[in-house]
């Protein structure tokens, strides 16, 4: 059972007020608020650690160097990855995707196919798109259907031996479904086809085993779990990590340089070119243990809670259609009122204090799905209430009827 006061009070911004008003922040799926251990941490790398790393032999670049890899540890025991040197440190679930799709194009050839689902986000299918033209591969796409869940019949018509990988969202940031992945993911390898996990959306709400799963690849954000933007994670399967090119050349990511030839460092450093982001890879340690100590069990069941609560009051509004009603979903809802652009709506709540996403969500294909112009999302976190949900089911009405 969470003690929800005394969670709320771990995060500093949630007691200020917007326009006079409480802030409620129903925009976790974009971004997650920081609580004070986090911030605090940022502060102390900056005052007692601050140093370039691996590099330097004085005692405060090898304290720093220390502290990075202590948090190497801390996210591959909290993903449950085989070896330390399988988890890279990007600036985010974007740059891990375009590691491997770079990577895969010393792979692919003319007549190979890419799959990518319906649900995806932009991140997850340009870079696809960009890696199909230059090397001559074919991308196809998983349907969805009107419940905002991939049609698993057609995804398994789909698959071929000239499927090199699939890639997937592990839960849409758009409607909140969670994809069947292991299932996905056995599939895929049965015709020998690699598979990439996109988690930025999951990895708030639970705790993935990249093991149990047996995916190859498992990409995320530290910003979404509490933890510091510009710092993500690739978790990749040593063997792939082997097999792909570096995606940059430069500092740390080489072994020797030479104008003839240069050799590439060993994992994990021949993916980490250049100075990393050394604070937000330390700090987002520090934001792991800050969520495993208040325990995924505990936060997918609040958040259910969250869900259930939410969807049932809003439908009580007359003309409001919720986009993504998938038997298995996380603690999102997208929605309109029918006759209202989202945008106006979003607007007239954000002066009474409400923080929500209005748009396509870099979710374009979604809305075309749909043939709407966007959604109202809103996204809970285990630190919102019951009662914030009320306040903005009231408003919600009250813009329905300024605007109606």
């Amino acid at each position: 059972m969470l003690d929800i006061n005394k969670i709320r009070a771990d995060f500093p911004i949630l007691s200020q007020q917007i326009y006079c008003k409480p802030l409620i922040y129903f925009d976790n799926g974009a971004t997650s608020q920081k609580p004070k251990v986090v911030i605090d941490a940022i502060t102390k790398y900056y005052e007692h650690l601050n140093a370039n790393i691996h590099r330097g032999v004085h005692k405060l670049s090898q304290d720093a160097t220390d502290a990075y890899e202590i948090s190497r540890g801390k996210v591959q025991n909290h993903i449950n990855a085989k070896f330390p040197y399988e988890v890279i440190f990007t600036s985010g679930t974007t740059h891990s995707i375009n590691a491997v799709a770079n990577g895969f194009a010393s792979i692919l050839k003319t007549g190979d196919e890419v799959l990518v689902s319906a649900l995806e986000h932009h991140s997850n299918i340009v870079p696809w798109q960009m890696l199909c033209e230059r090397t001559g591969a074919i991308l196809k796409v998983i349907p969805m259907n009107e419940d905002g869940e991939l049609i698993m019949s057609d995804f398994n018509k789909l698959l071929s031996n000239n499927t090199k990988i699939v890639t997937v969202n592990h839960i849409s940031n758009a409607l909140g479904t969670i994809n069947p992945i292991e299932y996905m993911i056995k599939k895929a390898h049965e015709v020998g086809a690699a598979i990439l996990i996109d988690g930025a959306q999951a990895t708030p709400h639970l705790k993935p085993d990249v093991q149990a799963l047996d995916c190859d690849f498992y990409v995320f954000s530290g910003h979404k779990i509490c933890g510091p933007t510009g710092v993500g994670i690739l978790y990749g399967k040593e063997e792939w990590l082997r097999k792909l090119p570096p995606y940059q050349g430069g500092g740390e990511m080489i072994a020797t340089v030479s104008f003839e030839k240069t050799t590439y460092a060993d994992l994990p450093h021949k993916f980490e070119a250049g100075t990393p982001n050394i604070e937000g890879g330390i700090v987002l340690g520090t934001a792991i243990d800050y969520m495993n100590e208040i325990g995924f069990d505990n936060i997918v069941a609040y958040e259910q809670e969250l869900l259930e609560y939410g969807t049932k009051k809003l439908l009580e509004i007359e003309g409001l259609k919720i986009y993504g009603t998938a038997k298995e979903k996380a603690s999102v809802i997208s929605f309109n009122i029918e006759g209202i652009h989202p945008y106006d709506i979003g607007t007239i709540i954000d002066k009474l204090g409400i923080a929500v996403r209005t748009g396509h969500h870099c979710a374009q294909p979604i809305m075309d799905f749909f043939s709407i112009p966007g959604t109202i999302r809103a996204s809970f976190a285990f630190y919102n209430t019951k009662e914030e949900i009320d306040i903005f089911v009231e408003a919600v009405k009250k813009a329905k009827m300024m605007l109606l």
